[in-house]
């Protein structure tokens, strides 16, 4: 009986193309797993940005609906973008600002206020976090008060 000529034994196992065709398959697996999971994180942090500023831009609205609906000189006639903003303190990490005031002339909203002002506002509102990954605006309108002691009489 003959032996059929096979490797020796020292020349037993897998070749060097084999082994960085393995390696660089499961370097791939590797790389493409990390990506998910950064890409995960980073869409969370971004998604919980996003629901915590349209919830302070509602608040931002809430507390000049409040300061203006109080009288007491809580409606500015002929208001700029920096009237309405004294009481409101954003979270950490995040800025307000009143980006644009338009005024109802009574057909249509203008940029420009002309006297006498007519009693309603349009406050364009913007809350953003500080790495600029998450905006919300909001447009308010505002309107003077006017009724019984304390308020203005009506006109």
């Amino acid at each position: 009986m003959s032996r059929i000529p096979g490797p020796a034994n020292g020349e037993r196992g897998e070749s060097l193309i084999e082994l960085l065709v393995a390696l660089t398959l499961l370097g791939l697996a590797v790389v493409a797993i990390v990506s998910g999971l950064a890409t995960g994180v980073v869409l969370s942090d971004v998604h919980r940005k996003e629901a915590t500023a349209g919830a302070e831009v509602r608040s931002f609205a809430e507390m000049i609906d409040k300061t203006v609906a109080g009288g007491g000189g809580g409606y500015v006639a002929c208001a700029t973008t920096g009237t309405y903003t004294s009481g409101y303190v954003p979270p950490a990490g995040y800025l307000s600002a009143v980006t644009a005031v338009a005024y109802w002339t009574g057909t249509t909203w203008s940029s420009t206020c002309s006297a006498p002002d007519t009693g309603l506002q349009k406050l364009s509102l913007k809350i953003s976090s500080n790495d600029g990954r998450a905006s919300e605006t909001l447009d308010l309108i505002i309107r003077k008060p006017c009724g019984p002691a304390p308020q203005p009489a009506c006109t």
